[in-house]
């Protein structure tokens, strides 16, 4: 029998939850607002940066890592403010797996033209509270 996963407000993850995380997603990481970044994962999640990295271990570990603060190997660092774009959309939801598309887009100064252009998969479990609690990235630069 499939497990229904349910979000923090009880209902069933699925495309239009799955999309709304997301947007969550993008929000945290145009603001680097602590508290929002925390709100997407788990206690105990588990986050990779690439599929062969070991992974960042719990829900602090990650919020530091987004502000550049972890010491992760691959880890991110912090983009300037206005300088970074992303949408992404969910590609197949089944259970508590996610799996999302998009691309993210990058300018060496506010307002000036993109440089770089990535095409990016996500890999992604959830709780039952509809938290991230395994996360892997995938990414290729455009040429």
């Amino acid at each position: 029998m499939s497990r229904v996963l349910r979000d923090k407000y009880g209902e069933a993850m699925d495309h239009p939850r799955a999309q709304a995380w997301l947007g969550r997603y993008v929000s945290a990481w145009r603001s680097y607002e602590p508290a929002a970044i925390a709100d997407l994962f788990s206690e105990d999640v588990s986050y990779r940066y690439h599929p062969y990295d070991e992974p960042i271990t719990g829900r602090d570990a990650v919020v530091a890592s987004w502000l550049g603060e972890g010491e992760a190997d691959g880890a991110s660092t912090r983009d300037a403010p206005e300088t970074y774009d992303a949408s992404y959309a969910p590609a197949a939801v089944d259970g508590d797996v996610v799996v999302a598309t998009g691309r993210s887009e990058y300018r060496d100064e506010p307002s000036g033209p993109i440089v770089r252009v990535y095409e990016n998969c996500f890999v992604m479990r959830f709780d039952e509270e509809g938290r991230c609690r395994d996360f892997t990235e995938y990414y290729l630069e455009r040429p």
